[in-house]
This record gives structure tokens, C-alpha cells and sequence, in this order.
């Protein structure tokens, strides 16, 4: 079977929290959050590949990696300066790309790649 992935979703504990750091610390641009009457779910506009969603949770379960590609990997790593936990500082990869990973308020990894 051939995969194509069109939406991930991060966990977090606080959804404003989160909206927040996503599109202060990150840049990101928020597109909806649902339901209306009380939003427990968040989603980001998406240029090509998957959207990406956030989602409040109690507990948080474990948290999980996803990476995106990005124009200016250097750019954004001198930007982030020290908002943000590094898993993996700047580097370049043994395949050719360049990328660094940081850490969400919630636990989960956050990659940014440049081919």
C-alpha cells in the first residue's frame, strides 16, 4: 500500500497555550480551531504536504516528531535562538539535507529540514 499523508496532529495540554507558541515562537498561521463553542482543536494553514493540527489532551500522552521542510533552515535556527528546547542543534546530514530539531512546550519534537 502507497502512503499519503494529509494531516498530523501534535497533543498538548493547553490549547491557547500552544496557539500561541505555535504562532508566536514559530511563525506559523492559524487557519481554524474547533468545535466553535469551546475549541479543543486547532489547525495551521498548510502550503504543500500535510496540514498540521494541534489538539488538547489530559493526560498528554507520549509525544512524537514531525518534520517540515523549510526555505531557510539557517534563518529560522538564528531566529529560535533559546525559545525553544534543542533535541538536535544545526547540522547537516549524511543524506544531504540540513536540519535541526527543537522541543514543543508539550514534549513533542519538531524538526526543520532544508534539501
Amino acid at each position: 500500500m502507497k502512503t499519503r499523508l494529509t494531516h498530523a496532529r501534535a497533543n498538548v495540554r493547553d490549547l491557547a497555550a500552544a496557539i500561541r507558541w505555535y504562532t508566536e515562537v514559530l511563525g506559523f498561521e492559524l487557519e481554524s480551531t474547533w468545535p466553535p463553542q469551546n475549541p479543543n482543536y486547532a489547525h495551521f494553514i498548510a502550503g504543500e504536504g500535510a496540514v498540521f493540527g494541534i489538539m488538547a489532551v489530559d493526560p498528554v500522552p507520549c509525544g512524537g516528531r514531525f518534520n517540515f521542510s523549510v526555505d531557510d533552515v539557517d534563518e529560522l535556527w538564528s531566529r529560535l535562538g533559546s525559545r525553544a528546547p534543542v533535541v538536535e542543534a544545526l547540522f547537516d546530514t549524511a543524506y544531504g539535507t540540513r536540519k535541526f530539531t527543537i522541543q514543543d512546550p508539550d514534549g513533542n519534537e519538531l524538526g526543520f529540514v532544508q534539501a
